[in-house]
């Protein structure tokens, strides 16, 4: 998680961060928490010194790192939530013979919103949007 989080944090245009284990408030109660969150930080840089969740308007990217213990809610609880916020990009990560593999999904709103595949890295991925990224996905794992 730190490491994607650095990664993601040294490549996100200025305005833009990274942070671990911070919550998206949904609605009135749910409240879940990606293990990476990729958001637009406040104009007053004290207030994301308070912030305790973002609202998904101001986030671009939700991450999630599959465990044995959170598989079905990484694989289709959490995507369904924030696909249904309108938060433009999901990843999660899983794990193929020990190395991550990061699964990416964008947005499609035509009729109800929901997640669609973009691409499976392995070794290395390269993206043009949320911004530009270009993430050795080995890496990651050290």
């Amino acid at each position: 998680m730190g490491n994607l989080s650095h990664a993601l944090r040294e490549v996100s245009p200025p305005g833009v961060t990274a942070d671990l284990e911070m919550t998206v408030k949904l609605g009135k109660r749910p409240r879940p928490e990606p293990d990476v969150l990729v958001y637009r930080e406040p104009e007053d840089p004290h207030e994301a010194d308070n912030r305790t969740c973002y609202s998904p308007d101001e986030v671009l990217l939700a991450v999630e790192i599959v465990s044995e213990e959170s598989e079905d809610r990484d694989r289709v609880t959490k995507p369904d939530k924030y696909a249904l916020a309108g938060i433009p990009h999901f990843w999660r990560i899983e794990r193929e013979r020990g190395e991550p593999v990061i699964h990416v999904y964008e947005l499609d709103g035509v009729k109800e919103p929901r997640y669609i595949p973009v691409t499976i890295a392995r070794e290395r991925l390269k993206l043009d949007v949320p911004f530009p990224v270009d993430i050795d996905v080995k890496a990651l794992a050290r």
